[in-house]
């Protein structure tokens, strides 16, 4: 491989680090990224030692819809059918510690699936 004009032997191939969170595939050009975004700020910013309720993003995916639900799936979020997968999805709390998201567009009650 030839990097600037300087010949180097030891690398075979290039790392890829843009992958899917969804399906963990390479992403070719340019990721979709979603963030986790509360509407209502917090009380107080989360201690140094301590860890916050939700990661709020980015997280990143290829185009497909399927791979941002599976994620969902496989961090046991569940998903409003009321909505559609956008870049910026709200979290709502659901009885039973558990968290639904929905991307806040519509005004009537939240129905929410597993993902």
């Amino acid at each position: 491989m030839e990097i600037m004009g300087i010949q180097i032997r030891t690398i075979v191939q290039d790392n890829v680090a843009r992958r899917c969170d969804g399906c963990h595939g390479v992403i070719d050009g340019t990721p979709w990224r979603i963030n986790l975004l509360d509407i209502v700020a917090a009380e107080k910013p989360v201690g140094w030692a301590e860890r916050p309720m939700i990661n709020p993003g980015p997280f990143q995916f290829d185009g497909d819809p399927a791979c941002v639900r599976s994620w969902m799936a496989g961090k046991g979020y569940l998903f409003c059918r009321r909505s559609e997968v956008r870049e910026i999805m709200r979290p709502i709390s659901i009885p039973a510690d558990r968290l639904g998201l929905c991307d806040g567009i519509h005004r009537d009650d939240h129905e929410f699936i597993p993902a």
